[in-house]
């Protein structure tokens, strides 16, 4: 059993003797010690080990580190660095018997991750990404190629000779060079960017970068494998460019094939799942049996399975337990490798800092040269360099590989591991220190209702969290008059709580294709939700549907749907109230988090925002278009905000089946004259604050009333009446008068303005977000048939002021928003 040498616990110069029938103990009360047995052994190690990764990973969160810089730790953690400097510890818990084993099961780990990387992986991207992340790749490879170059001289120097400068050259190069396609998506998606266009744009061309270092990794391991005869490594490269031929000609038809016998919405024959992933293995042998790293078979494997279901479904199925379980192995690994002590003498770190330095700089130079060539500002050049340095399993398997093939020593090793992990650990707190997009605010000119053309398309972004939401919704957006002159695009937005998954993401769904069965209740929702808006789609002319899902914690939510927003440049955000109604015509809280979401919505929001109050919409829009039956009014009180409402009324009573009744509140002659209520500290930097000038408003309120009535004047469906109200109590009991005969309301949520007609209302009011009108409405002692929309306008620019559009991008955005805003309460809520 005594290996000879095991104080140093190297593996490198140590035979070790095994005993067949140690695999499993025979228990404690027999005198054995299962730490002497195989598996019990190595039961403890896997536990240890991700016992240690996932605590590293709860310390390291509020700093913002990808998880694999915590494996990373957490193997340095375990090996000789830190706890491994005791010999107790290093020969009980991780003596050189069981390294074997530990090993095989890493690259068993390490094999299925290289598959679902090759699986998740879209090369269709590389061929629609452009010349512009092609030039990006390039760039952030070839300069800190350019380092490793240089710098394999200045280490190469006193390694021995067996080693070629060749190969020292292409390993330390490759290590430098490459970005991690897999971390990098990860950090994107916990910065948010994964949708946005450097984020697109850093995941393409790292995805470029990825595959042209798994060519030089064959490459290089070819070479190092047969330092003497340059035919034998010439056989390698042709052996694996045949292999990867076979795969594509021959493989990836069969697996086609296999997809189009299972017909759509039905899952996928165990037998096809159990061939797909005994597949990966037989690659993994045969790359291995070539002369390359086995890691590449399975690699390229997964980079033939055709986008869709069969993807999703294998990484349904391995996900979680290759990426959470046996992956860290393999980190663990090479942290147990990693001996910080072999890196001595001053001169050593001076190379070590200096070589963290210059591939940084090498993979930052050359992106912003091309970002500068393609007129990028210079922070995104910056910020997309930063993240083309993210470092991870690639440059692990690189180093490991090369260790193993005694291309780099101890000390080599230990230095490009701690350049990893600082690397990637530097590029998530800095990119969210300088690269704040929600500074940048893409200037566009229909962010409201009001502003909308009436003869262009309208777009609304919609926000669901349960498919109760969806009926209410999809009769309003009916209601909204969709026409072949002004069209509605509507984009559905499923929000569903992040829990669990390693990052926040945006799916984007593709429309007309009925899914699998669904995997989990979030999935059956989105089905259920995306189905009934497809219906309403099909059943309606002029309106197009774009289904998402966002998966985010509530807390940063509002983020998405802002984001979102922006990007498709919507006029009206509509997101359902946190209250839902009761069986006995009650209103209840859902769940207090959707509250907060829609605070954080109306402080932050780049658009309009409708909020619903839901209880229910009655009338079947299935009939014909011009059978629906609704009752619309708007109250009108005057400001911003209301003159928003009107705009949407309007809008919908342009719709055949549609009445709408417009009720004004004019001040009587007992009223105070209305004031404009400063409701926030002016010094405070979260909020937004306004300077109205009230006669102003009430110019623009009149224009824009008279303007209604003047177009409208021989609408019969169309009643416009004027109460004068002179405080709170005689406004409620005029509002009351409507109670009944309608199906919604439509007001304005009034925020920034007091006036006498809303006197006393807020005292009393259970959610101010609502305004003071708007929480009359939604109380439960109210109208118990009657839905409301409270409607918030985006009031970046005075109406008579020019504002930046698309075209005319150079207007500063701080000036724009500083100028005139109405105060929305603090920024964000936690």
């Amino acid at each position: 059993m005594e290996g000879v040498n095991t104080v140093t616990n190297k593996s490198d110069d140590t035979v070790v003797c095994y005993a067949p029938t140690m695999i499993t103990t025979n228990g404690v009360w027999q005198g054995d010690n299962p730490l002497d047995y195989s598996l019990p052994l190595f039961i403890l190690q896997l536990t240890m080990v991700v016992v240690t990764t996932r605590m590293l990973v709860f310390i390291l969160k509020p700093l913002r580190q990808p998880r694999v810089v915590s494996e990373i730790l957490g193997g340095i953690l375990l090996g000789p660095s830190v706890l491994g400097r005791s010999q107790l510890f290093a020969n009980t818990l991780f003596p050189l018997r069981s390294v074997t084993v530990l090993e095989t099961m890493a690259n068993v780990g390490l094999l299925y991750f290289l598959f679902l990387v090759g699986v998740e992986m879209d090369l269709s991207v590389i061929r629609r990404t452009g010349k512009k992340a092609l030039a990006i790749a390039v760039a952030g490879m070839v300069l800190p190629f350019l380092t490793g170059v240089c710098f394999s001289f200045i280490l190469h120097n006193d390694k021995p000779e067996t080693i070629t400068q060749g190969t020292f050259i292409l390993f330390l190069g490759v290590a430098l060079s490459v970005t991690a396609f897999p971390v990098l998506a990860r950090i994107l998606a916990e910065l948010k960017l994964i949708n946005s266009e450097i984020g697109r744009l850093a995941m393409s061309s790292a995805l470029i970068n990825d595959v042209c270092a798994w060519v030089l990794l064959a490459i290089a391991i070819a070479l190092a494998e047969n330092d003497s005869t340059s035919l034998a490594s010439l056989w390698v490269i042709l052996s694996s460019a045949a292999f990867v031929t076979f795969c594509i000609l021959v493989v990836r038809p069969a697996i086609s094939w296999m997809i189009r016998r299972t017909p759509e919405g039905e899952s996928y024959n165990e037998f096809y799942i159990c061939l797909i992933l005994t597949g990966v293995m037989i690659s993994g042998f045969i790359t291995d049996a070539i002369g390359t790293h086995s890691v590449f078979g399975a690699f390229v494997f997964g980079l033939i399975i055709p986008n869709g279901p069969l993807g999703i479904t294998l990484i349904e199925k391995l996900e979680d337990f290759v990426s959470g379980l046996l992956l860290p192995l393999f980190f663990a690994i090479s942290g147990l490798k990693t001996d910080v002590a072999a890196v001595n003498g001053g001169r050593t770190w001076g190379t070590l800092a200096l070589v963290i330095f210059l591939s940084c700089a090498g993979k930052i130079g050359g992106t912003v040269i091309v970002t500068t060539f393609y007129q990028m500002p210079l922070t995104e050049g910056f910020t997309l360099g930063l993240l083309m340095n993210t470092k991870g399993l690639i440059e692990m398997i690189v180093l490991n590989v090369g260790r193993d093939q005694k291309v780099l020593d101890d000390e080599s090793f230990a230095l490009m591991v701690i350049v990893a992990v600082v690397m990637t650990g530097i590029i998530s707190p800095i990119v969210a220190t300088i690269y704040k997009p929600s500074r940048r605010f893409a200037p566009y000119k229909r962010r409201t209702l009001q502003r909308s053309k009436p003869d262009g398309e309208l777009r609304v972004l919609v926000c669901i969290h349960t498919p109760r939401n969806v009926p209410t919704i999809v009769n309003i957006l009916e209601a909204s008059h969709p026409s072949r002159k002004s069209p509605i695009c509507v984009y559905v937005l499923h929000l569903v709580e992040l829990t669990g998954r390693a990052s926040a993401m945006l799916i984007v769904h593709n429309t007309r294709k009925s899914g699998r069965p669904a995997l989990n209740r979030t999935q059956a929702q989105s089905d259920h939700i995306i189905h009934a808006f497809e219906n309403f789609e099909q059943h309606s002319s002029f309106v197009s549907i774009q289904p998402l899902t966002a998966i985010s914690p509530y807390s940063s939510m509002h983020e998405d749907i802002c984001s979102l927003a922006e990007d498709k440049r919507v006029a009206l955000i509509i997101i359902p109230f946190h209250k839902q109604q009761t069986v006995d015509g009650g209103m209840e809280a859902t769940n207090p988090a959707f509250r907060t979401v829609n605070q954080n919505l109306l402080a932050n929001a780049p658009c309009s925002v409708g909020i619903l109050v839901d209880r229910g919409l009655s009338g079947s829009t299935r009939l014909a278009a011009n059978e629906v039956s609704h009752h619309v009014a708007v109250l009108f009180f005057g400001g911003p905000d209301d003159r928003e409402a009107l705009a949407y009324g309007w809008r919908m009573c342009e719709h055949p089946g549609i009445s709408l009744t417009v009720m004004r509140f004019v001040p009587g002659e007992d009223a105070a004259e209305s004031t404009i209520h400063p409701t926030s500290d002016q010094n405070d930097p979260r909020m937004l604050t306004v300077e109205t000038d009230n006669s102003r408003e009430n110019q623009l309120d009149d224009e824009y009333i008279n303007d209604f009535r003047m177009k409208n004047a021989n609408d019969e469906l169309i009643i416009y009446t004027e109460n004068m109200v002179n405080n709170g109590e005689e406004t409620v009991a005029a509002i009351r008068t409507l109670d009944s005969s309608h199906d919604l309301f439509i007001v304005g949520r009034g925020q920034g303005m007091i006036s006498p007609l809303t006197a006393g209302l807020t005292d009393w009011s259970e959610c101010p977000e609502l305004g003071a009108i708007g929480d009359i409405l939604a109380s439960s002692d109210f109208a118990s048939t009657v839905s409301v929309l409270v409607i918030q306008q985006y009031y970046g620019v005075l109406p008579h002021e020019s504002i930046g559009t698309p075209d005319s991008p150079d207007q500063p955005d701080d000036e724009l928003i500083n100028r005139r805003i109405p105060p929305r309460g603090p920024a964000v809520f936690d």
